[in-house]
Formats: C-alpha cells, sequence, structure tokens
C-alpha cells in the first residue's frame, strides 16, 4: 500500500515520511546494516539475515501493491535515516492484523520519527480495515515500551529468556497488541 508523503519539522531537523519506492533499495540494505549495529534492541546483529539491494527491491513492490502491507521511510536531507513495515496476510483467520517493525538510525534519534512512523502506520491501519497491529520489544527498551503504550498499545504477553544479548545474559520480549475498535 502506498501513503501520502508527509513532511515533519523539528527545532533541529526536517524530515519526510513517505511510502518505500524501488529507489530506495539500495540505501535500505545499508541502513538496515547499521541500525542493526547500533543497538541491541533489534533481533538481529549487524549483517545478520542480510537482505541486499534486489531483496529489498521485491520487498517493496510486494508491499506497494498488497492492501495488507505498508514500507515506510523516513528521509532526511535526501537520504534514508529510518524505516518502518507493517506486514499482514491474506488467511482469513489473521487477516485482520499486521505486524510492525521500525528501525532509525541512532544519529536521528530523539526527533520523533519512530513515533510518527508508528503514528502514520496506526492511521493506515485504522483507516484500512486493519483491526489489530502487533509489535515486539526487548524488556529493556523502556522508552519504546512507554511510547507503545501511550498509543494504544498494551502488552499481551512476555517471552521468558527469549533474548541472549552481548553481554551474556538473556531478555525477556514483551508482546503488545493495539486492537482498533470502531464507534
Amino acid at each position: 500500500m502506498i501513503i501520502k508523503e508527509k513532511t515533519y519539522t523539528t527545532s533541529e531537523l526536517r524530515y519526510i515520511i513517505r511510502s518505500a519506492k524501488p529507489d530506495d533499495a539500495k540505501s535500505l540494505s545499508q541502513v538496515r546494516i547499521q541500525i542493526d549495529g547500533e543497538t541491541e534492541n533489534m533481533d538481529r546483529e549487524k549483517g545478520e539475515a542480510y537482505i541486499d539491494r534486489e531483496g529489498f527491491g521485491k520487498i517493496i513492490e510486494a508491499d506497494s501493491a498488497s492492501p495488507a502491507n505498508l514500507f515506510l521511510v523516513a528521509e532526511a536531507d535526501g537520504e534514508v535515516v529510518g524505516f518502518s513495515r507493517c506486514e499482514g496476510n491474506s488467511l482469513k483467520r489473521t487477516s485482520h492484523r499486521v505486524e510492525f517493525g521500525v528501525g532509525v538510525l541512532k544519529e536521528f534519534w530523539g526527533h520523533g520519527i519512530g513515533k510518527n512512523l508508528l503514528q502514520e502506520s496506526i492511521e493506515w491501519a485504522d483507516s484500512n480495515q486493519i483491526r489489530k497491529i502487533t509489535l515486539s520489544v526487548l524488556e529493556t527498551n523502556e522508552k519504546a515500551i512507554q511510547l507503545y503504550k501511550k498509543l494504544g498499545f498494551e502488552v499481551e504477553g512476555i517471552l521468558k529468556d527469549d533474548k541472549r544479548l552481548s553481554d551474556g545474559n538473556y531478555y525477556h520480549t514483551i508482546v503488545m497488541g493495539r486492537i482498533h475498535r470502531e464507534n
């Protein structure tokens, strides 16, 4: 699915959020690797589950044609600095929900990019008969958990000792969901 481009301005940064385009594939491949190396909040370590330019091109093409998927990028000064994706499916029993994921380059944290990517995704879901958005978040990512709760997500479960980080310790993954209930 494709959405209309929106511009956001903070005191320090101007950026746009828009649907991913095939021309973004190379940048997305590079940005994803960088994000994975900047934080342990992601599911992967740097370079794991690598998606190359061609792979991202196929994802963008499929998502643009699917009413159940949304692939957004955040762009500042002509460069991709973050992205988010809602992935759904066509199975009758689960076609009402999508799974949300997000990543923003560390240099661009604190400008509301992740929040605005999520808000755009929520708006899209609510206007496209998507009843539920799910996501998972590492228990130590307290800032993200608070944001998700503020935007209507609730804790639905905890996957205990789900991730082992570089310190050798195991951490829980929190599963959250937001249900859109029409009045």
